[in-house]
C-alpha cells in the first residue's frame, strides 16, 4: 500500500523558517522524482519544487522562481523521505503543502499538511 505522510507545518511569522518532511512507504522510492506542490485557498495547485530520482538525473533540483535560494528540496533515499526547507518565509508561501512521488506511469500524493505565514 502506497503511503505519503506529510509532516512539520505549522503557524510562523514572516520571515521565519519551516521544514517540511514526506515519509514514504509502499513503493521504490529512489526511483521516482519527488516534489513538492502548494495550493492557497481559491488558486490551483502549484509545483513548488522537485528532486530527481537517482535513476535519471541523479539527484537534479529544480523550483519554481517564486521561492528560489528561499526554499531548498532534499531526499534521504535510505529513510524514503524528502524534504523541503522553507527559509524567509512570506505571507503568500500560505498554503497547503502535498508531497507527490512521479515515475510514469504512475504519481501518487500525499494529504497534505497545511502552512500559514502570518504575524
Amino acid at each position: 500500500q502506497v503511503q505519503l505522510v506529510e509532516s512539520g507545518g505549522g503557524q510562523v511569522q514572516p520571515g521565519g523558517s519551516l521544514r517540511l518532511s514526506c515519509a514514504a512507504s509502499g513503493f521504490t522510492f529512489s526511483r521516482f522524482d519527488m516534489s513538492w506542490y502548494r495550493q492557497a485557498p481559491g488558486k490551483e495547485r502549484e509545483l513548488v519544487a522537485t528532486v530527481t530520482s537517482d535513476t535519471s538525473a541523479g539527484g537534479n533540483t529544480n523550483y519554481a522562481d517564486s521561492v528560489k535560494g528561499r526554499f531548498f528540496i532534499s531526499r534521504d533515499n535510505a529513510k524514503t523521505t524528502v524534504f523541503l526547507q522553507m527559509n524567509s518565509l512570506k505571507p503568500e508561501d500560505t498554503a497547503v503543502y502535498y508531497c507527490k512521488a512521479a515515475r510514469w506511469p504512475y504519481a501518487y500524493w500525499g494529504q497534505g499538511t497545511q502552512v500559514t505565514v502570518s504575524s
